[in-house]
């Protein structure tokens, strides 16, 4: 089968340039180039098509072919989409509908034969499919990754200050984008089925989708990457080792030292409750008698003590725990280190369950949760909320893969850490859990399988009709031509 990826923001280099270091290069790339690899590797012909960059700061992106070493059978394809210079995914949406999509047909056309199928990513990418889609006979599945419509309410959007949030992230046109991307998908990709009922049972999409439909959607979870993620140590761990121990000499008070440790190794974000899960520590003697606590933050050699190349909120969520540790006398009992990459994390991973240590992630919802299942492939248990995907991925039927708790009730999250750390038995029962659970169903290749499933069904399947048009301002290039503020302000509101 020949696949397209449809994939016109960020990009994508042999090197996986400007990854976690540009809001534009986030998980979904890193989504993509995981499942097209698992593709390819199954014998597929795949290609992944980006935006070709033509721009001095960004060499990277001006080739219009290139590919990943190692990786047979994926092509980069780097297409025209209006000026050369690299632009910001926000201001994308006038060029793809009058180039990109045009140029991609053209590409094609060259070659002699259109793809089978075209998967799409973000709701540029399900544009870009539902455009093809009215020009050809070829049929788009659409994955969202996140919608706009819940990014407006993390920003608390209200009438007051939507024409603000508008001049910035263009939400007009993503949640347009998003609805035409919805209705000519002929099949919609969700990691959970929590992602598929609340997401797209928002308001916002009423009348483009129906998320009870079960025709309309397909529960394909992203996968764990074993090549990294997994129990067998390698030279890294060796370096991870030996930082660890250092910041355990220098954060942990000498009677302390041998107890296991809860890792917390996400982002510094508001969204990730590091201050709950200090809270739990602080507020159980009982966790304390039984474990130490681990902050693991990006880029800085000594978190606890020296935080100031900070900024914002990552700077007021260490601000708060150094003041929580100060109040609750947990100097001695928590430490921090850097962890900088996949490989770092790994080998964490891999040296904490050599001391019978737990991941935690606390957050107060997590959509998926991919971080405690690359923990878990690692041989490290994970302690997790109960908010979103991992009340999927850590239970079937009656059997538990991890601990779930609630985020919001420190006494919970303790609960749970005690239940992970103060038990040898059980400890290695959910060790042996995890690992099995992400053989199992959390790896590229079963995600890989569930998109080609879906494939095969939908090229059977007859086309679905279009109901309406795809809106002018999509299709032709005319920045004057703003979609009316009030069109969006209806949907939301």
């Amino acid at each position: 089968m020949h696949i397209s990826f449809l994939n016109p923001q960020g990009n994508f280099d042999p090197d996986d340039s400007y990854w976690t270091e540009h809001p534009d290069f986030g998980g979904q790339l890193v989504y993509v180039k995981e499942v097209a690899s698992a593709m390819a590797n199954l014998g597929h012909q795949v290609d992944i098509i980006t935006r070709q960059i033509i721009d001095p700061e960004w060499p990277e992106f001006a080739d219009s072919q290139d590919a990943f070493p190692g990786i047979q059978g994926v092509r980069i394809l780097r297409i025209p989409c209006g000026p050369e210079r690299f632009l910001p995914k926000e201001q994308l949406w006038d060029y793809l509908g009058s180039e990109w999509v045009p140029n991609i047909i053209e590409f094609y056309n060259r070659e002699g034969q259109l793809p089978d199928t075209f998967t799409t990513h973000y709701a540029d990418g399900g544009l870009a499919g539902a455009l093809i889609a009215e020009k050809t006979d070829r049929p788009y599945t659409f994955t969202g990754h996140s919608l706009g419509a819940q990014k407006m309410d993390k920003l608390n959007a209200s009438r007051e200050n939507i024409a603000d949030l508008e001049e910035r992230y263009k939400f007009s046109r993503r949640i347009l984008a998003e609805r035409v991307s919805m209705m000519y998908a002929s099949r919609i990709i969700t990691s959970t089925n929590q992602e598929r009922l609340e997401q797209y049972g928002h308001k916002t999409y009423q009348g483009a989708i129906e998320p009870q439909d079960d025709t309309r959607f397909s529960v394909i979870p992203p996968g764990v990457n074993r090549r990294i993620f997994n129990p067998e140590p390698t030279e890294v761990d060796v370096l991870i080792s030996k930082r660890i121990d250092a910041a355990i000499q220098r954060d942990i008070s000498t009677d302390r030292r041998e107890l296991p440790i809860v890792l917390a190794s996400s982002r510094l974000d508001a969204k990730k409750n590091h201050i709950g899960l200090v809270k739990a520590f602080a507020e159980s003697t009982q966790l304390q008698e039984a474990a130490n606590l681990a902050i693991a933050i990006r880029g800085l050699e000594d978190p606890l003590r020296h935080y100031d190349d900070l900024s914002g909120e990552e700077k007021s969520i260490m601000d708060e725990i150094i003041n929580l540790m100060n109040d609750h006398n947990l100097w001695g009992k928590t430490m921090a280190f850097p962890l900088n990459g996949q490989d770092e994390l790994a080998a964490a991973y891999r040296q904490l369950a050599i001391k019978h240590s737990v991941f935690a992630l606390t957050a107060l919802y997590e959509p998926f949760g991919l971080a405690p299942l690359e923990a878990m492939s690692c041989g490290l248990p994970a302690v997790v909320t109960k908010n979103g995907g991992p009340s999927e991925s850590m239970i079937e039927g009656d059997r538990y893969f991890g601990v779930l708790v609630d985020p919001s009730d420190p006494s919970d999250v303790a609960r749970g850490l005690l239940e992970a750390v103060s038990s040898l038995e059980k400890w290695i029962e959910l060790q042996d859990a995890g690992i099995e659970r992400v053989i199992s169903k959390y790896t590229w290749d079963r995600t890989a399988d569930g998109y080609l499933r879906v494939f095969e069904e939908v090229q059977k399947a007859a086309p679905r009709l279009r109901e309406s048009v795809i809106p002018p301002w999509y299709k032709y290039s005319n920045p004057e031509n703003e979609i009316p503020l009030e069109t969006l302000s209806n949907l939301y509101f």
